[in-house]
């Protein structure tokens, strides 16, 4: 079995520098609703059973500009980790600090983020065993940030993982084996 993750392509937004606590959350919002732009793609040629994409329309459209019209199978098992300003606060602070702030909450599982790191690899888990027992060969457009634990929990389940990196490019792929 064969999967190739893709993460979705670059997102036509532009992040201001500095943000309040409330335009740092409208941003995120706007960030999850804004087009991609159409780039070129380097993905394995290969026929695939399944194309698993997140509910977010960036990986949905990035799933069209690469494979054109298929049976695309959303799924928020695997959309991107939610993040929203680690406190209120109308001091406008770097978007960097929003960023570092909101995963640090997210790896201590702070109620003040969406979601926790253990309800994210309790996703991919889930994910993962779908994968499993299906056993096809599959594409999985995805999102980078949610691609470490993806990529974790497919290691934890025997897969050998190619290009496995720090940080995933806009339409960067990995190749999972079982």
């Amino acid at each position: 079995m064969k999967a190739v993750l893709i993460r979705h392509g670059k997102v036509n937004f532009r992040w201001e520098s500095w943000y309040t606590a409330h335009q740092f959350d409208e941003a995120c919002m706007q960030y999850d609703q804004a087009p991609v732009m159409k780039t070129g793609y380097s993905i394995p040629d290969s026929k695939f059973s399944r194309y698993y994409i997140s509910t977010l329309s960036r990986t949905r459209e990035t799933a069209q500009n690469i494979f054109g019209v298929q049976d695309y199978i959303a799924t928020d098992l695997i959309n991107e980790v939610p993040l929203s300003a680690s406190f209120n606060t109308e001091a406008k602070l770097p978007l960097l600090f929003w960023n570092i702030t909101g995963r640090i909450q997210w790896y201590f599982n702070n109620d003040r983020q969406k979601e926790g790191g253990l309800q994210t690899k309790e996703r991919a888990k889930q994910f993962v065993h779908m994968l499993v027992d299906k056993n096809e060969d599959c594409v999985i457009v995805t999102h980078g940030f949610f691609m470490h634990t993806l990529v974790s929990e497919l290691k934890n389940a025997h897969f050998s993982i190619d290009n496995r990196s720090m940080k995933y490019d806009n339409g960067e792929c990995v190749i999972a084996r079982l």
